[in-house]
């Protein structure tokens, strides 16, 4: 058997599955996001902690005897400052922490980081969070003897090493991503050194063993390998089985992800797309993200009184979009503006906008907001032959024919069942513990259904698109 945990914003999941990847157990326990100011978001390390203890004391109903590896995938770029003794020294700054603003800008502008990195240093990436720190923080940043991701404080508790991996590190600013190495430049303009880092592994490597009295509490083997693992959105491609050029997926979580796999390193920063490693070796991947994809139909549904499902579900037959658009930058954008300031707005309210019309401008907002994805994607030269749905958003079948029209390409909805982060985790426990090779684990889901764009409706939500563009640049202007 093997293990995948996932350690979420909201969550930590844990998936048992065998070595024929039958899921035979799975496990979660919720986590709660700290906002003490306009733009933070913060989690205590302690709390993701005391989640996997929930996660495994579930699982090991099962009994555990039978695991022969341990996989981990989670949020990325959090900062999680330790000192020399291993103590957090405050609580962990999230992905979607926008505090340090104005010191990404200032590490943006200088061209190393770009041409090191091969993105942009974005707020919610690592070091522009120590930047912070450094100056409003001085006697806590003095005291910091190592950082660490989210995902890899859980690896410290698991098996005492402090380790992390490619597609994980990417995200840090600190990387030389075509290298695969860390930045001994970068880190020096951050003030930090190569020892304030965890040591590298590619995610499909060991990175350490579980600790013994783990292993004991859990009815464990002794000296179960623990792999390198992924960000979430690489280890979830790993569960989708998107590892080779052309493959690509859109994720509806909380954020929008289009993530593509490619076979080589083709930074394009200019773009707001992100280049990251892969989880597996020799491999990199691109991807546009937006910050609130189901979390802006969420909001939504809060603001109205009712549930997401029930307002997804309430919509029958595609149409082309209406006067009312949805701008759905509620926290800021990444891909493709970059810009931490602007805020999300409905435009073009009228009488005739109820609550059917205002549901459709929310999902076709995010879906325009991923078009935007895709053209930065194509704009690098990167193509996507096959695009897999996956994330919660991916239950609505109206989101999804939105989808396939405004990006003009099928859309392939798996069978059910779980190609989340976690069953990539434990996808890379497998290739870890037994050596094998990632074609043969990280196979595609069987599909279930292929939806087709409606040709009656692209030109409709061209021009929707159009619309939607001109005004996230007045709103721009207003904020």
């Amino acid at each position: 058997m093997f293990i995948g945990f996932d350690l979420g914003t909201s969550g930590l999941k844990g998936l048992l599955i065998a070595e024929d990847q039958t899921i035979l157990a799975e496990a979660s326990a919720p986590l709660s996001v700290s906002r003490p100011h306009d733009g933070w978001s913060e989690q205590a390390p302690a709390d993701w902690i005391a989640a996997a203890e929930v996660v495994l004391d579930t699982l090991a109903v099962e009994n555990l005897g039978a695991v022969r590896g341990i996989g981990l995938s989670g949020q990325m770029h959090g900062a999680t400052l330790l000192d020399a003794a291993d103590q957090v020294l405050r609580p962990s700054i999230l992905w979607n922490d926008t505090r340090s603003h104005a010191e990404a800008a200032a590490m943006d502008a200088d061209p190393d980081w770009r041409a090191i990195s091969g993105n942009i240093v974005f707020p919610g990436f690592t070091a522009p969070k120590l930047a912070w720190a450094r100056v409003h923080e001085p006697a806590l940043f003095d005291q910091v003897a190592r950082v660490l991701l989210p995902k890899d404080y859980l690896r410290l508790w698991l098996t005492g090493e402090h380790v992390a991996e490619m597609s994980d590190a990417a995200g840090t600013s600190w990387l030389d991503t075509g290298a695969r190495d860390w930045s001994e430049d970068l880190l020096a303009k951050s003030g930090l050194t190569r020892g304030h880092m965890p040591r590298l592994v590619e995610g499909s490597e060991v990175s350490g063993t579980l600790r013994a009295s783990l292993a004991e509490r859990w009815g464990l083997p002794r000296g179960v390998p623990v792999a390198g693992g992924g960000g979430d959105n690489a280890a979830s491609a790993i569960g989708a089985g998107v590892i080779a050029a052309g493959q690509a997926f859109v994720s509806l979580g909380t954020s929008g992800v289009l993530f593509a796999a490619n076979d080589g390193y083709s930074p394009a920063p200019e773009t707001a797309v992100h280049t990251f490693c892969h989880a597996l070796p020799g491999t990199w991947h691109q991807m546009g993200v937006i910050l609130a994809a189901t979390d802006a139909l969420n909001w939504f549904a809060r603001l109205v009184g009712q549930d997401a499902a029930r307002l997804t579900g309430a919509l029958s037959g595609l149409e082309p979009p209406g006067r009312t658009l949805f701008l759905p930058y509620l926290g800021g954008e990444r891909t493709p503006i970059n810009d931490a300031a602007v805020r999300g707005a409905f435009t073009g309210l009228d009488h005739a906008t109820d609550t059917a019309a205002a549901t459709r401008a929310v999902l076709e907002g995010v879906s325009f907001a991923l078009r935007d994805c895709r053209d930065a994607l194509a704009a690098t030269g990167t193509t996507i032959d096959s695009l897999l749905a996956v994330g919660g958003g991916s239950r609505s079948d109206y989101w999804l024919r939105l989808l396939a029209s405004v990006l003009y390409t099928h859309v392939d909805l798996p069978v059910a069942g779980d190609f989340g982060g976690a069953f990539g985790a434990a996808r890379l426990a497998i290739m870890a513990a037994t050596g094998a090779a990632p074609a043969e684990v990280a196979t595609r889901p069987t599909i279930a259904r292929q939806i087709e764009p409606d040709p009656a409706l692209i030109a409709h939500f061209d021009e929707g698109h159009a619309r939607y563009r001109a005004a996230r640049d007045a709103i721009r202007g207003l904020q």
